[in-house]
């Protein structure tokens, strides 16, 4: 155990023949009491001093972990948002490639159609042409031939009988 000051003020020493100055020795004593008494105050106070740096140490070691949790938590938080956007830019071009391929199918589809449909009226267009053209040609060998003759002569005869009349 050490010693306290009071251990230090209580302390007797035996008296020798021709021992030390009892005045010196004391003031000795008393020096090394109020040094000592220091040193203790001194290392009371870095005591607690130690004891608050070590609590505050230890605030700071939970706040770097929560720091450092948060940090992995943030970490983990990015990478997350950064694989959904990702999947979501996937889904997005599929979805656009699929419009696309349904769009140009739609416009070829379309086109052939309008094709098929132009062939078909220029086929229309070539048979009426040919009707008419044999139906014009029908009518002009129709008022060449001989009947026809006859037929504006009895109705031109007609005509004078009907205007005589009247």
């Amino acid at each position: 155990m050490p010693l306290t000051p009071l251990d230090i003020h209580n302390k007797e020493f035996t008296r020798g023949f021709r021992g030390y100055d009892e005045d010196e020795v004391n003031e000795f004593l008393d020096q090394v009491i109020k040094d000592y008494e220091a040193v203790l105050r001194e290392k009371k106070d870095l005591f607690e001093q130690v004891t608050t740096l070590e609590e505050k140490l230890g605030h700071f070691q939970d706040m770097e972990e929560t720091l450092n949790k948060s940090i992995l938590i943030a970490q983990e938080t990015a990478e997350e948002v950064r694989r959904n956007a990702q999947k979501e830019a996937q889904l997005i071009v599929k979805e656009a490639e699929k419009n696309a391929d349904r769009i140009i199918n739609d416009a070829l589809s379309k086109s052939r159609k309008v094709m098929m449909d132009m062939e078909e009226l220029k086929k229309q267009a070539s048979v009426y042409k040919m009707r008419f053209k044999m139906l014009i040609e029908a009518q002009l060998e129709m008022l060449q031939t001989e009947d026809w003759k006859e037929m504006t002569a009895t109705v031109d005869d007609e005509e004078e009988e009907t205007s005589y009349t009247e």
